[in-house]
């Protein structure tokens, strides 16, 4: 990759948290003289594998399993949405790839970045504190020791 050449992986989520971050990145990781790939990561939770009953009996219509896809599609779509708010009005020349991975958040996101060779990968901090932090496991601090290339983990200003 050219040295004026910067890819940059976001991952986005629903949060505040997220789309804090992406604004954060466009205003301190871009310049105006770099060519610049944006890439937006959203992971969606995979879809419960069932057989045609579940573990209590019951049957699974697919008419709840289309409901919980159309759900998912709505998600990304929103976000996505929220994001292309946020970068639209950034002037530097920015390439933006819009990225859809389904997975274990912190397994999909350690795996892309490495297979887009990213040179970055950012990520809001959604704050927890230590005992929820242990409890639900923290996706940045897993990827923070996981990928290659830097983490930046942006913290939202009433965080700080």
């Amino acid at each position: 990759m050219n040295t004026n050449e910067r890819r940059v992986v976001v991952a986005v989520d629903e949060s505040e948290e997220s789309m804090h971050a992406l604004s954060w990145c466009l205003n301190n990781l871009f310049s105006p003289d770099t060519n610049n790939t944006l890439v937006l990561l959203y992971v969606k939770p995979p879809l419960p594998v069932h057989s045609s009953f579940d573990a209590a009996g019951y049957i699974f219509s697919n008419d709840v399993i289309k409901a919980v896809e159309k759900y998912a599609t709505e998600s990304v779509n929103s976000v996505m949405n929220r994001a292309e708010a946020v970068y639209r009005n950034f002037q530097n020349n920015i390439h933006v790839k819009r990225v859809v991975g389904c997975g274990d958040a912190k397994d999909v996101i350690c795996a892309t970045v490495e297979k887009l060779e990213a040179d970055t990968l950012v990520m809001g901090s959604h704050g927890y504190g230590f005992i929820k932090r242990a409890l639900l496991g923290s996706v940045s601090d897993y990827c923070a020791k996981h990928v290659k290339c830097p983490v930046v983990i942006v913290k939202h200003p009433e965080e700080n």
